[in-house]
């Protein structure tokens, strides 16, 4: 099912992306896998979702498909068509972060998605908005995306109680 997830997403992309001005977006896209990746490294075996494989093997590969693959492809996507105005902007961020949600309520009824810690569907939600919120903000203002980052990151540890470790 992941793999079909990367698959469908790469061929969305050569209908929707604009592949023709991706270096205009590639900031952003390395922004969404870097965050990804360092989310894996800092929570380590603590984490808030757990990946189940299909053809995968084990959940760090599927983390790495999304993270280098899926989520950079998608992000790009997203930002060739984002609206210039504010109101349709959120419209769009609704969407999207239904679109999200949608597809990991399919991972979790097929059983390739868990959640531990207190983590719960609806918490996604909310984390998709966010993301996308600032994603968006990353692609014309990336020091403020990281200032908002900072105490997101550090409220999701506390709140979830992830023990904090960069070293074992």
């Amino acid at each position: 099912m992941h793999v079909t997830i990367a698959i469908l997403t790469i061929l969305a992309s050569f209908k929707w992306a604009n592949w023709k001005n991706w270096r205009a977006y590639h900031a952003s896209m390395f922004f969404i896998s870097t965050g990804g990746l360092l989310y894996e490294y800092i929570v380590q075996e603590n984490t808030l979702w757990k990946f189940h494989p299909d053809i995968l093997y084990g959940h760090h590969m599927v983390v790495i498909v999304y993270a280098v693959l899926t989520m950079p492809v998608s992000v790009l996507i997203f930002l060739s068509h984002f609206p210039p105005s504010w109101g349709r902007r959120f419209i769009y961020i609704l969407v999207w972060s239904g679109m999200y949600i949608f597809v990991e309520w399919i991972l979790l009824v097929f059983e390739r998605i868990s959640y531990q810690n207190g983590w719960r569907l609806w918490f996604s939600f909310l984390f998709d908005i966010m993301m996308f919120s600032v994603i968006a903000i990353h692609q014309h203002k990336p020091f403020l995306a990281y200032l908002i980052s900072l105490p997101i990151i550090f409220f999701l540890i506390i709140y979830f109680d992830i023990p904090f470790k960069f070293a074992k």
